[in-house]
């Protein structure tokens, strides 16, 4: 054999080798393009003061700078882990078109297991290690009697997680301790990587799937009102620019009356005229918006939208009713996980591409209707983010939000029969996800809460009309009912009346013997005195 013929022959370690690399530079370029779009997202967000490092104290910028980028950092690896069923099954599809592409050599199953462990790998690391870290590095103020400084904050903030941390593996010990009686689990103290980290994760991914749970029903109803406020809605048979000049003639009245000293106002009515002024100067806007959108905008792109919404939610309702009906039945296999996955070699929807394209944007669906359900529950509202007003401490605890639904995204997605595609990595080693009872109890519970949802959604209009009209004629039902309420009381009085009368008759009767015989005892005391009286003067 030549040296040409001998430097044409690739060695398999270099192979290996090479491979990794370029899976490493694939999984780091897709990074840097997930981190620089989270970096933007962030800092739309965060609190303006909080920005401008000139009017803070050194230490302060270098503590706020830091926990940005961990934030960055935590919101980059929630968007990998939502992207990772999507990229899954977009690359099953392509490699089945191009099976022997040379352009597609790179996407390989080697590649994909690898995307999987790194989300699996950082997830971790930002759920337990770094927003712990960034929230009391935020806080701390160091150690009391210790100089002040950056070191300080660091020092504490390494003590308090450190503390933290032996909290969490004890509580976790007891747990498996107690759940689980086996005495190879009670001794594996020090086991901490291959047993204790992913029992914690699958505790933690099992809390992001009931989150899910109660949140994407609620966010399926909900998305209807944030979208119908986004779009204009269609309006025939009306003037929009006399609106606006009344909107506007309105408003300026409201401010003349504001800012007229002549005539004072007292402060409950300058409340309610700046309160009718916001509404008013509310109402122009939306109209000169409505002004703005072409005709095709105000027309066609509302009833569009929302026919779109009403056909994604149908759809994923009816999967999951098929899903849960294969359960039942035999038909559907339990969401365990794959250590090898056969990609390219068969499409994961019996409709081809197109079934792929629907499970991919049913996926994606999923995810905005959590976390639009997740801010429209009344307990979690308040730490929902305010364009360049959100204080860090609330950009942790929402990226820490993020990062629990969306690793818990792909859980769902394969618990629910959203796609076939099965789950890599550790995310598939969950003990819970091959329990038969909790996977259709959940598949039950998911399709009956979003049906009950949609149901309260749909029909808000006619329950408030049907009780406005029950409103309109119960009067006269109630002044019947009071009528007779009131002629039984009558009654009832007269006859309690008449019941007193006759005991006050047969009283004074009982008094009148009583004051007789109390007269015969008292003439006959005084007969007998007399006759002794008598006698004694004889």
């Amino acid at each position: 054999m030549s040296v040409d013929e001998a430097d044409d022959v690739w060695n398999p370690q270099e192979q290996v080798f090479h491979n990794a690399v370029r899976e490493y530079v694939i999984s780091l370029l897709l990074f840097m393009a997930l981190y620089g779009v989270s970096f933007v997202v962030i800092t739309k967000f965060r609190k303006r003061s909080e920005r401008d490092d000139f009017y803070q104290a050194e230490d302060d910028a270098w503590v706020y700078r830091i926990s940005l980028w961990i934030c960055t950092f935590t919101l980059a690896v929630s968007v990998a882990a939502v992207l990772l069923l999507p990229i899954s099954i977009i690359s099953n599809e392509i490699l089945l078109i191009h099976p022997k592409s040379w352009y597609m050599k790179w996407l390989n199953s080697s590649l994909i297991h690898g995307l999987w462990n790194h989300v699996f790998l950082f997830s971790n690391l930002s759920l337990f290690i770094l927003m712990p870290f960034a929230y009391f590095f935020t806080e701390s103020e160091g150690f009391m009697g210790s100089k002040k400084g950056i070191m300080a904050r660091v020092y504490e903030t390494f003590v308090v997680l450190f503390l933290l941390g032996v909290l969490v593996v004890g509580l976790v010990w007891v747990a498996s301790a107690l759940l689980d009686q086996d005495t190879a689990s009670r001794e594996s103290l020090l086991n901490f990587w291959n047993f204790y980290l992913p029992y914690l994760y699958s505790c933690i991914s099992l809390l992001g799937v009931l989150l899910l749970l109660v949140c994407t029903p609620l966010g399926f109803a909900r998305l209807f009102t944030v979208i119908g406020q986004l779009l204009v809605k269609p309006r025939f048979m009306t003037n929009i620019e006399e609106d606006i000049y009344s909107a506007k003639f309105e408003e300026d009245n409201l401010l003349r009356k504001l800012k007229d000293k002549l005539s004072p106002i007292s402060l409950p009515d300058k409340q309610d005229l700046r309160k009718r002024l916001l509404e008013v100067q509310a109402e122009r806007k939306k109209l000169e918006r409505r002004q703005k959108a072409s005709a095709w905008q105000r027309n066609l792109g509302y009833p569009l939208v929302m026919l779109l919404l009403l056909a994604l939610t149908g759809i994923a309702v009816f999967i999951v009713s098929i899903h849960t009906l294969g359960l039942l039945f035999g038909g559907a296999a339990l969401p365990v996980g794959v250590q090898e996955i056969g990609l390219g070699q068969a499409s994961l929807s019996m409709f081809g591409v197109l079934g792929a394209s629907v499970e991919i944007v049913l996926i994606l669906y999923l995810m905005v209707a959590s976390v639009v359900g997740f801010y429209s529950v009344p307990l979690f509202s308040r730490i929902r983010p305010t364009k360049a007003n959100t204080p860090m401490t609330m950009v942790i605890a929402n990226c820490l939000v993020l990062l629990t639904m969306s690793s818990a995204l792909p859980v769902l997605s394969r618990t629910i029969g959203i796609t076939h595609f099965d789950l890599l990595g550790y995310f598939g080693r969950f003990n819970w996800l091959g329990n038969f009872y909790i996977v259709l109890l959940y598949n039950v519970v998911f399709a009956v809460g979003t049906g009950l949802c949609l149901v309260k959604k749909f029909t808000v209009s006619v329950r408030r009309e049907l009780y406005a009209r029950l409103r309109m004629h119960s009067p006269a039902i109630w002044r019947r009912q009071s009528r007779t309420e009131s002629m039984s009381a009558t009654v009832a009085h007269t006859a309690n009346g008449m019941t007193a009368a006759m005991a006050t008759s047969a009283n004074p009767t009982n008094d009148n013997a009583a004051a007789m015989a109390t007269g015969s005892n008292s003439t006959n005391e005084n007969l007998s005195n007399g006759t002794v009286h008598s006698i004694k003067s004889d």
